[in-house]
Order: structure tokens, then sequence, then C-alpha cells
């Protein structure tokens, strides 16, 4: 995203997302499942589990099916063999696009997926297409007026790659996936509250879409949002919001 158009799509995304919370449980359950199956069901020794339970407090998932997913996760209950899978593709005017989903029918998810990209301008692409479009990282963005130099300070101690103040005031921490956990802490540790924290796939280019062709664009991007298969979309687009 462009440094002055950042916080605009981060809030209008953020926007989004709350009007959707109430209908996420499948999409956070699955989530917790994954991260349980794949680092265990300690949240302590798990940073990926850790994020996925912050979601579904956000989401006021109740505890008995956070629990359960868990369970399933570890193997101590029975349930659904999911799997995740990524497919990349392109949006409206060219706007690359991943989408991250976890499935028990890959050929279900896949015809899903392919639907919404072909039905609002966009198109599925192979393996490799676009992913070099992207970097997978820690990243923190935090509001215009939050202290710089305390941001730089602990995240920097704690081990983050970059520390980058945008055109609109708002402040951006990027750090490695493995890296993330610490970095959290520390941020926490020091009083700061990020608006957004998440291990994410982050755009190393940029595709600006206004009028018409952005909000085609937010069309598509809401239409894979809605598949219940898809967890996450990361997009190169920056839509004039």
């Amino acid at each position: 995203m462009a440094g002055h158009s950042k916080w605009a799509n981060i809030q209008h995304r953020k926007g989004r997302q709350d009007a959707k919370r109430a209908t996420a449980w499948t999409k956070v359950i699955r989530e917790v499942q994954i991260a349980a199956r794949d680092g265990g069901g300690d949240p302590s020794m798990n940073a990926r589990l850790r994020l996925a339970l912050d979601k579904a407090r956000l989401a006021n998932v109740p505890k008995d099916k956070v629990q359960g997913a868990i369970a399933r996760g570890t193997g101590t209950a029975e349930g659904q063999n999911l799997e995740e899978v990524r497919y990349e593709g392109y949006g409206v005017g060219g706007a690359a696009l991943m989408i991250d989903c976890v499935t028990d029918n890959r050929t279900r998810t896949v015809a899903e997926v392919r639907h919404a990209l072909s039905k609002n301008g966009g198109n599925l692409g192979t393996d490799g297409s676009v992913a070099f479009q992207f970097k997978h990282c820690g990243q923190f963005i935090f509001a215009p007026g939050a202290s710089e130099d305390k941001i730089m300070e602990a995240a920097l101690e704690a081990g983050a790659d970059d520390v980058q103040s945008n055109e609109d005031g708002s402040i951006e921490v990027i750090c490695a996936p493995g890296d993330f956990s610490a970095v959290s802490d520390a941020l926490t540790k020091a009083g700061l509250k990020p608006e957004v924290a998440e291990v994410t796939m982050k755009a190393l280019a940029e595709t600006p879409l206004a009028g018409a062709e952005g909000e085609k664009m937010q069309k598509l991007l809401d239409a894979l949002d809605d598949l219940d298969d898809v967890q996450a979309v990361y997009t190169t687009a920056v839509i004039d919001a």
C-alpha cells in the first residue's frame, strides 16, 4: 500500500472484518484446529495458536467450541481431516492475489474460488505465478500519532527487521514470522498496542485502483472473503477508499 493511503485502507478493511465477525466462527475454529495440529495445544508454546485464540475471543466464539477445535487439532478428539491450500491469481487491473484456504475437500474449494474470481473479473493462476510479489512476515501497524521512538526501541531490541514511518503518520513494524511472538510480547510489555498484528503475506509492489475498478476489486475481495473455506486473502491492490 502507498504511504498516503495505507491507514485509510487498513481502517476500511478492519471495518469490513468487524462487520463480519459474528459470522466468522467457522473460519476462526478451523484456524484454531490447524494451529493446534501444527504446533500443539499449548498457546504459550505456539504463537500461531495464540493469534487464533485472540481472533476467537474477538469473534465471541464460545469456549467449548474453541476447546473442541484444539482437541481435534491435537488428535484427542475426532474431527474433519482439514488441510491448508493456497491459490494464486489475478484480480481487477492485474492486481495479484494470494488466497489461503482450509478445506476438507480441495475439489469443492478450488471450484468455489475459481467461480468467485471469474464472476468478478479475476482469474486463477498457476502455482508461483504471483508468489514472488509477496513477502511472508510478521506485521504490526500503529495508528498515526504513536511514538515512533518507543516503537523502534522495543521492536528492534526484540528482533524486528524494520520499522517504517508512513506518509499518513502510521508506523509499521516488520519481522520474520519466527520472531512474531517475541516482538509482540516486547511491544505489549512497552505498553504499545498495534491496530494490526498478524503473520501475513505483505505485498512488495502495489496496484492502485480507483473508481469503478476499485469498486469491482472490492466486490471480488468480498466474494472471496465470503467463502467458508477461505481463511485470508492478500493482494497488491490498493483501493482508493
